[in-house]
């Protein structure tokens, strides 16, 4: 079950960290841009070349990558390669690919989604049956949650269909969001307590050796209180963890979303690896590199050692 893949890699690597490839054409180092400017390069062959760079030096020391689609998206058709050609070679590194896209619909539009992410669409053929096509080479989704159960059911369906995953917006790490999720219902629960009760139901039956079902929560590591209602009232529920490093976060702060074992969390960085040059100096993958590995030993020495 492909939560417990996931889980059997941090405790392998002993590194709940994901690598956040969140990658903005200012983050390139200034020979990339340069290429770019003498049309060596196009920006999203260099944004390709960047990512791989990036995932040949982390691969044996983290379990996943997280890749976030705006940043591709903005560059159209050729962005969107982009994100395809390096979910395809973390998946063939042997990473955990996560896609952050955060799909939103009901019905037949959810289920194109889901497809889209997590299963495969189905293309007519000449002869014979059709043939099935992955579209993104992505092992979870990050979604939104908040059309309630008509806009989740036909992701779980296909994550349940093809052993795949999604993360649903629970409690995010942005500054804003208590607007809305820390409001009070008449039961007496907050937003986000009422959507991570919905994600735990909807991840029931799917739950791995570990305890852990295919439907988790994206739980922000900046509002640790809230990380420590959720981490009680969803034993079932493995976290995406947001907001370490550039967002304010750090390894203390975010304890309360793993249990005893160090368990039930996965935890995302970005600007703080792939920017980690611009601190460090070097090369950016060296750098990306020495900055995951302090992420890891930063992590642990919170969380002690990870095992079953």
């Amino acid at each position: 079950m492909i939560t417990d893949k996931l889980i059997d890699a941090i405790i392998e690597k002993q590194n709940p960290t994901c690598v956040g490839l969140d990658t903005a054409l200012e983050y390139l180092p200034e020979s990339m841009i340069s290429g770019m400017v003498r049309g060596s390069y196009t920006a999203a062959n260099a944004i390709i070349e960047f990512n791989k760079n990036i995932i040949d030096a982390v691969a044996d020391i983290v379990p996943a990558v997280k890749v976030q689609i705006a940043y591709y998206e903005e560059l159209g058709a050729s962005g969107l390669r982009a994100f395809e050609s390096t979910c395809r070679y973390a998946k063939r590194k042997g990473l955990i690919v996560i896609a952050d896209a955060k799909r939103n619909d009901i019905g037949a539009t959810a289920s194109r989604y889901a497809k889209a992410f997590l299963g495969k669409a189905a293309i007519p053929q000449p002869e014979g049956e059709p043939r099935a096509v992955e579209a993104f080479s992505s092992d979870f989704l990050t979604v939104n949650g908040y059309l309630g159960s008509d806009g989740i059911v036909p992701f779980v369906e296909q994550c349940n269909a093809n052993d795949r995953g999604i993360f649903v917006l629970v409690k995010t790490s942005n500054p804003s969001s208590g607007e809305l999720q820390n409001l009070k219902l008449e039961d007496g629960r907050t937003v986000y307590e009422c959507m991570g009760d919905m994600v735990e139901k909807w991840g029931e039956g799917t739950c791995g050796e570990y305890g852990y079902s295919r439907v988790g929560a994206v739980v922000g590591a900046t509002y640790p209180e809230e990380a420590r209602i959720l981490r009680e009232r969803l034993p079932h529920t493995f976290f995406l963890i947001p907001g370490y490093g550039a967002q304010g976060a750090n390894a203390e702060m975010l304890k309360n979303c793993f249990d005893a074992r160090g368990l039930g969390g996965i935890v995302n960085n970005s600007r703080g690896i792939l920017c980690a040059y611009k601190k460090r100096g070097g090369t950016y993958y060296e750098a990306a590199r020495e900055a995951a590995l302090a992420m890891k030993e930063d992590l642990l020495s919170v969380l002690g050692e990870i095992h079953a």
